[in-house]
């Protein structure tokens, strides 16, 4: 299965079969596409990364993210400063791809009480798959 299918066939199990948050779906699809397992405590520690438990704050896809990549480079003995310019980079690069690091500003047409649930699947997948090749690529380089 091609890398884009696997991400929207995995994005929709995982929220409308588990309702998993969208902090833990980028790190379950990041682990399964790199091949790199990740302990259940991490998972845990992710339960309230999105949006800050639901503060709309920054969005769980980002912080997701940016768990991942923090977890995944320094398996490879990447020194803490590379990881932590990587980090940076990564934030730049969505902002300027998504125009938000935010949850408020990124999820589609807001917050009300009506939402229905993950509303933001399209926007998962997408940020996604951004974040799987941006990673891919420093991995390679």
């Amino acid at each position: 299965m091609e890398y884009r299918e696997y991400i929207q066939h995995k994005v929709h199990k995982l929220y409308y079969r588990y309702d998993m948050n969208c902090a833990r779906t980028s790190l379950t699809c990041l682990s399964e596409l790199f091949q790199f397992p990740i302990r259940k405590d991490v998972y845990t520690a992710a339960l309230g990364m999105h949006g800050a438990g639901g503060y709309r704050a920054q969005c769980g896809l980002v912080e997701g993210t940016l768990m991942f990549i923090g977890l995944y480079f320094s398996a490879s003995y990447m020194d803490e400063k590379e990881i932590v310019q990587i980090c940076y980079h990564f934030a730049e690069e969505f902002e300027q791809e998504f125009g938000s690091l935010r949850c408020r500003e990124l999820r589609p047409s807001g917050f009300s009480e009506n939402d229905p649930p993950h509303m933001c699947e399209a926007l998962t997948c997408r940020a996604i798959e951004f974040s799987y090749l941006f990673i891919r690529n420093i991995a390679l380089s």
